[in-house]
């Protein structure tokens, strides 16, 4: 096993030698910079993204990980000022570009991570254009399932603290947790707050979703909290992580065995 499995931190040789013995598959995370409420900085979920890649790869097993993309498709932020998008085209550009540059170098599995809402659809609809760009040896895979995602992180949270329905799916108990894991001095404790609360049933959140990135965040929650923030801790944060790992590693294996 490499001593280092993130790409931008290993030499060249290093990565052609892990490719060589066998480390073909590949993590890719796509975050995001954009407002999380007035207590997070806004570069959490791109920091979410170096985080769960590495955690994925060690469960995947001869997995190395790509540099986050850490800029996605954030338009229905950007009525929160600081917010930096991506147009759809251009995102999916950068993650085809990923795709023919590693396949090129030898990997034969890209697993693309979102750790932003907005990016999960995107993938999904870039998959064909994304397994192309990668050819015909090395096949593209996606976590694109960001219902679950906010299901795991409610069951984790309510299993932890009794306070489940705090999860909301931005800039609320979990991801408050999550950077309390990771860089507890950049979190605004004093500022945590509740913002809106989504209906916690599946088709009424999938239906809010859906508003939110017609009419912009703003148009559901003023302060850019869906969900509250209160109660979040590190010891949560870890769990959280630890669990949305397992879902998506699982996730991803699956879809590699229905390849075979």
């Amino acid at each position: 096993m490499p001593e280092e499995i993130r790409l931008e931190r290993m030499t060249s040789p290093e990565v052609a030698s892990a490719i060589d013995d066998g480390w073909t598959t590949v993590i890719v995370a796509a975050g995001a910079v954009e407002q999380h409420g007035p207590h997070l900085p806004m570069f959490m979920d791109a920091e979410h993204g170096d985080r769960l890649g590495p955690e994925i790869a060690r469960r995947l097993e001869s997995a190395l990980v790509a540099p986050t993309i850490r800029v996605g498709c954030s338009e229905h932020h950007m009525a929160f000022r600081g917010t930096v998008s991506l147009e759809q085209d251009t995102f999916l550009a950068v993650c085809r570009d990923y795709c023919a540059s590693l396949s090129r170098h030898g990997f034969q599995q890209i697993c693309f991570i979102p750790t932003h809402g907005g990016n999960f659809k995107p993938l999904q609809e870039g998959m064909p254009a994304l397994n192309e760009a990668a050819g015909e040896r090395c096949s593209v895979l996606a976590y694109t399932d960001l219902m679950e995602v906010i299901a795991t992180w409610r069951a984790v949270a309510e299993n932890a603290t009794g306070l489940g329905d705090r999860v909301g799916g931005h800039a609320d108990i979990a991801e408050t947790a999550v950077m309390l894991a990771m860089h507890p001095t950049l979190v605004r404790e004093d500022l945590a707050t509740a913002g809106v609360l989504p209906d916690p049933d599946p088709v009424a959140s999938a239906a809010l979703v859906e508003r939110i990135i017609a009419d912009g965040f703003a148009s559901v929650t003023p302060n850019g909290i869906l969900g509250d923030a209160r109660g979040a801790t590190a010891a949560l944060g870890e769990a959280l992580i630890d669990s949305l790992a397992d879902v998506m590693a699982k996730r991803l294996r699956e879809q590699a065995q229905e390849l075979l």
